[in-house]
């Protein structure tokens, strides 16, 4: 292990070329192969929440070797500065960042910052810790190249997330999705909210207020107007007064809002002042699916591949709607750099994946910084924002 940790190390000084050949597109291919016939193999044998442990359990050991961070971070990173953006007031080497979800109490961003994600959402996390829903709640459906959770916010609160987060370096953009805890009653929702935002708001360079889970109870219901509003008030305020500088604060829809509820949603976040909206969460829609029925049947939140086009719908009806007057971050079906590609031209500033790199591997976001460079060379434009206009 000693030696062949040496060698990635003495591979690093070898001119400022050597990363890229480290992982050359002739190699990614190899190793995306590879991993393609172990998920086969092996991983898909294993309960999906159990191979989701494990890696976290990984990507925390490897924060904690001494300078291994820094170093996946030269080998995996994106590089290239036409990649760049800047937005919500920060700067983001890539757009394409990595949905909530996956690192929900904060314990692996940097190391999931280092495999070349452009920034990482943490959470959902609540303002009390909690269980989440019964297992097994976690489901892959492999024909379709798509996963079902009903996870449930299982978190250990925002009071402990904030605790990761305070004092963390700057190698990583990180923001932090916020939901509503189950056992408090919706009339009392903004409170928890807020609880949440006074916490994480001086450690997070971005907050998200997630109203569009299908797995908490209610939890969609706030999605209306005339609940939607008192709430992200309350949490702008709130971001306000916890912190010095001026915190981003987005709100997260589902896909299964009617047309004109998007429109009406779009309206109320330019109406507050938010900095964007995130389009869009998991869909309980199970439309023209492959995979066997008793998965197809199995409750939850369906991401992947089959919510591509309703994601993309939605990112262009609110692009139309706000005129480029708010951040949008579209996520949902994202698998390949020309699906980011399509994102941005249709008004997406940032990206976010989750369940791609559930199929694609470790190095799965490596191949699509790389290709989304090389798309962007083959085109009329020099960055992703004139590809965006």
């Amino acid at each position: 292990m000693a030696q062949s940790w040496n060698i990635m190390r003495a591979s690093l000084n070898t001119g400022s070329g050597a990363p890229q050949r480290v992982f050359g597109r002739a190699r990614l291919r190899y190793l995306r192969t590879m991993y393609r016939l172990l998920f086969s193999l092996v991983i898909s044998r294993v309960p999906a929440e159990t191979v989701h442990h494990l890696t976290l359990r990984g990507l925390r050991a490897i924060q904690s070797v001494p300078g291994a961070v820094p170093l996946l971070r030269r080998l995996l990173a994106p590089r290239d500065p036409a990649l760049a953006v800047h937005a919500l007031g920060l700067d983001f080497p890539s757009p394409l960042g990595l949905a909530a979800g996956f690192d929900k109490d904060a314990a692996a961003y940097e190391a999931l910052g280092a495999f070349g994600f452009g920034h990482v959402e943490i959470g959902t996390v609540t303002g009390r810790p909690q269980p989440g829903n019964p297992r097994p709640r976690l489901f892959r459906l492999a024909a379709d190249r798509a996963v079902v959770n009903r996870m449930g916010f299982n978190n250990e609160g925002s009071e402990a997330a904030a605790r990761r987060l305070r004092g963390r370096g700057g190698g990583t953009v990180v923001g932090a999705n916020i939901g509503k805890t189950k056992t408090v009653p919706e009339a009392s929702a903004a409170a928890d909210y807020v609880s949440s935002t006074e916490r994480l708001a001086p450690h997070a360079d971005y907050l998200v207020v997630n109203v569009s889970s299908p797995n908490t109870p209610g939890l969609r219901n706030l999605q209306a107007v005339e609940h939607l509003r008192p709430l992200l008030a309350a949490v702008r305020e709130a971001a306000d007064r916890a912190s010095a500088r001026r915190v981003p604060v987005l709100v997260k829809i589902a896909p299964d809002l009617a047309d004109d509820d998007i429109d009406a949603v779009a309206d109320l976040a330019l109406d507050l002042g938010l900095d964007g909206i995130i389009a869009t969460n998991t869909t309980v829609a199970r439309d023209a699916l492959l995979s066997p029925p008793a998965l197809v049947k199995e409750t939850g939140g369906l991401s992947g591949a089959p919510l591509k086009e309703r994601s993309l719908d939605v990112l262009r009806r609110l692009r139309s709607r706000t005129g480029g007057r708010l951040t949008l971050i579209s996520v949902g079906g994202v698998e390949t750099a020309d699906d980011v590609w399509e994102r941005v031209r249709a008004g997406a500033t940032l990206v976010q994946a989750y369940t791609g790199m559930i199929y694609g591997g470790p190095l799965w976001v490596r191949g699509v910084n790389r290709g989304l460079s090389r798309r962007l060379r083959e085109s009329a434009f020099r960055t992703l924002d004139e590809a965006r206009r």
